[in-house]
């Protein structure tokens, strides 16, 4: 994309100004993680939660309004100014999108896979890398925040990197190659981020094991992705108590119609049934059963948060680089595969559905996902099988049926 007279213009059509809207899109979401960061930092934890949280949202008015400047000086495509002046464009895209068997076809394969494992990467290698982080390690926000956002400016050049290759080498080996090193590797990468950034609960894991002993049939899948369920049998509470403090359990039956207990060596901590409790109980309830399995948790070695003193921040940093690359290596073709795909009379319509819905979905519902697989099973990273599936999953899609879209004509 180049600008001339004031106004900016399409050199190409694909990929190189996809490519640059989605390099700069990197650098923005690495610079605001930062500057959210340095507000923190500057504000306090106290003064941010009070009122501090809403100066990054008035500064982005600025950035809105250079965006939608930018979005109004962009011009069409060549090819499609062409088919319009032609009278070739679609007067119904999106029936002509499903009405044809080839574009269905190519339409889940570009969800299944391409966007299916491409959203997953993306946001485990961001959003749900700054959970794990802050809430299964311990690490303060504002350290989560600068590591990832460090790791983000430096990884950011690598997704350029990625699409500039895909031109030379083809869209699909890049595709694949993510999504298999990221099925291949998730487990061992945030093993090392528990080891680097909080050693302390690393050793607690290994060395104090945790039982939560209840009635199966009183244990819930707690997925929860709009935050209304409310889970008050004594097994989902022990199980969502400990899913949040990071602590690793088993799980064992007990009795149909017992109340659930946590192990804990050869300590006993009763949970309690919420179902008939009004919110004054309720609370004072929780209060006291946090308070306790608290203070026997921490006699066992489980921290209640990351010592800043003892992370290993090289180590932190490069795994985290790593993360990045591999988001790099799913997201810098994307888009200059999802356009190659389709003909360019709707090709608008039939990129996005795949596109949205995979990233909607797929993505969307990852941390919640996560978390319920977590609580359920008792292992901090079980929740992580989720990404690996679908990655894995888009891998073998991607193998036998994506076509290689590199040299494809796009005047169709």
């Amino acid at each position: 994309m180049v600008r001339r007279d004031g106004v900016f213009h399409f050199r190409r059509v694909v990929p190189s100004p996809l490519r640059s809207r989605i390099g700069r899109s990197e650098l923005v979401r690495s610079l605001s993680t930062n500057a959210v960061a340095a507000v923190r930092t500057m504000l306090g934890e106290t003064e941010f939660a009070s009122w501090g949280w809403r100066l990054p949202f008035l500064f982005s008015i600025l950035l809105l309004g250079i965006s939608v400047w930018i979005r109004m000086s962009l011009h069409e495509s060549p090819i499609f100014t062409k088919m319009k002046a032609e009278g070739n464009a679609s007067k119904a895209p999106i029936k002509d999108t499903f009405s044809s068997r080839t574009n269905v076809k190519y339409i889940l394969i570009a969800l299944f896979g391409v966007v299916a494992g491409q959203s997953v990467i993306w946001y485990s290698g961001q959003f749900y890398t700054l959970f794990f982080l802050t809430q299964t390690l311990k690490v303060d926000a504002v350290t989560a925040s600068l590591l990832i956002g460090v790791a983000l400016v430096v990884g950011t050049p690598i997704i350029l990197f990625c699409g500039w290759l895909s031109d030379r080498i083809g869209r699909k080996p890049i595709l694949v190659t993510g999504f298999l090193l990221a099925a291949v590797f998730y487990m061992p990468l945030f093993g090392q981020l528990t080891t680097a950034l909080n050693p302390r609960l690393a050793a607690a894991i290994a060395s104090a094991p945790v039982v939560v002993v209840a009635d199966p049939e009183t244990c819930s899948f707690q997925f929860n992705p709009v935050g209304t369920a409310a889970f008050k049998s004594s097994c989902d509470i022990a199980k969502s108590y400990l899913a949040k403090a990071s602590v690793n359990y088993t799980n064992r039956s007990a009795a149909s119609g017992e109340t659930a207990y946590i192990q804990i060596g050869n300590q006993r901590i009763d949970s309690f049934e919420a179902s008939e409790m009004d919110a004054a109980t309720l609370k004072a309830r929780t209060a006291e059963f946090t308070k306790l399995l608290s203070e026997k948790l921490t006699d066992v070695g489980y921290p209640s948060k990351a010592d800043p003193m003892e992370i290993d921040y090289v180590t932190t940093l490069a795994v985290l680089f790593c993360l990045v690359a591999l988001v790099a290596m799913v997201y810098g073709p994307l888009a200059a595969t999802l356009v190659e795909l389709f003909p360019t009379k709707i090709r608008y319509t039939a990129m996005s559905l795949p596109y949205h819905l995979g990233n909607g979905w797929f993505g969307g519902f990852l941390p919640t996902m996560a978390f319920a697989m977590v609580a359920a099973t008792g292992d901090i990273y079980y929740g992580l099988w989720y990404p690996i599936v679908i990655a894995a999953f888009s891998f073998v899609v991607a193998v036998f049926f994506l076509p290689e879209t590199s040299k494809r004509s796009l005047d169709d």
